[in-house]
């Protein structure tokens, strides 16, 4: 098993799947889980569920089939296997296929569905298609790359808007007499970075409120004060704080500024939002997998809070059953040229997950419903 499931996931990383790309790789997870036993469809969306067992309690695992742009070069070189997706977030999908394929013969009480979602590095359309679908699932795996010995209870929200600063314009050579749109598109991004929030920590990352303008892009050039700039902000949101409340000061900031300023015009978009969202750590889900890594790593488990947002954020809100994020692979590694995983501790993960869920059917079958 420990040659295939590094096949498996080799094969995958030679499969090029950035977000809206995915169509390949699904194929492929298609026809290897149903090789494996599972039964397997395909949503609307491109989304590959994979199914074994009946009854309950039903656990699924959740990974997704896209990374970002960038294809690299698959290798395995002391003992680490190189590519893209690598550690984010290919060794976890391809940890939960090979774990889950071990109850594919066995006569257990409960299912167990393998998610292959797609544009999890976009809008995640993918998790978003399983919360329209309304799966019914007990429990939920979603698949990153927390580190073999590591559970991700929480991440922050997102918020990514689009503000559109337009002025008069003018001549450059009488740049005085108007208002150019870059600074004062500037000014308005000074003025969002004071918002902060009572319920904030700020000797924590994960708890802090954070700004970060990803881009700016205005002006002709040429002798031409700029008369419309546009900035793209991405906001993290930690819990119990909502991106509703983080939208209604941004919008309020807009209003005192325009007020203050009333040569410029502005106009704020709501490009995507995401809630933010922790797990409840005392959860029988969070109980099973730290048992799982105590048994296989001989380690104590560390529970993580993110200040990325995930997959888990959107399902954990909609469908409120215990969640949690989990997969062998060094999430520092992510997008990175250097992208890989070391192969003992995919095998690790593999293991890890396989026990965890082995003992959540347990508990079921020792308090049944």
């Amino acid at each position: 098993m420990n040659e295939y499931a590094v096949r498996l996931l080799t094969r995958m990383l030679e499969i090029y799947s950035p977000s809206g790309k995915e169509e390949a790789i699904a194929n492929f997870i298609a026809k290897e889980m149903e090789n494996l036993g599972f039964k397997v469809r395909k949503d609307r969306v491109g989304n590959v569920i994979g199914e074994v067992g009946h009854g309950r309690p039903t656990i699924m695992l959740c990974g997704h089939m896209d990374t970002v742009t960038g294809f690299l070069p698959v290798r395995i070189e002391d003992s680490r296997l190189y590519g893209r997706g690598a550690s984010d977030a290919k060794a976890p999908m391809a940890a939960m296929i090979v774990a889950a394929s071990a109850f594919a013969d066995k006569e257990n009480s409960g299912r167990i569905i393998v998610a292959g979602v797609v544009d999890e590095e976009g809008t995640s359309k993918g998790v978003k298609n399983l919360v329209k679908e309304g799966i019914p699932v007990d429990y939920a795996i979603f698949g990153e790359p927390s580190g073999v010995d590591k559970i991700t209870i929480g991440y922050r929200g997102n918020l990514r808007l689009r503000i559109t600063c337009k002025t008069a314009g003018g001549h450059s050579a009488a740049h005085w007499l108007y208002e150019n749109a870059i600074d004062k598109a500037l000014e308005v991004w000074q003025e969002i970075k004071k918002i902060h929030f009572p319920l904030e920590k700020k000797e924590s990352h994960f708890y802090n409120v954070d700004y970060c303008m990803t881009k700016i892009s205005g002006g002709s050039g040429g002798s031409i004060v700029p008369s419309k700039c546009q900035i793209n902000i991405d906001i993290r949101i930690p819990p119990p704080l909502s991106t509703t409340q983080v939208l209604e000061e941004v919008r309020k900031s807009l209003i005192e500024y325009q007020k203050m300023n009333p040569r410029v015009s502005t106009k704020l978009i709501v490009e995507d939002s995401v809630e933010p969202f922790e797990a409840d750590p005392r959860s029988p889900l969070v109980q099973a997998l730290s048992r799982a890594i105590r048994e296989v790593r001989r380690e104590t488990p560390i529970l993580l809070r993110k200040t990325g947002t995930g997959d888990m954020n959107i399902f954990g809100k909609a469908m409120s059953v215990p969640v949690v994020t989990y997969g062998p692979g060094d999430a520092t590694l992510s997008h990175t040229e250097n992208e890989h995983i070391h192969l003992q501790e995919y095998l690790d993960g593999i293991e890890i997950i396989k026990r965890a869920v082995g003992h959540l059917l347990g508990l079921h079958k020792e308090t049944p419903s």
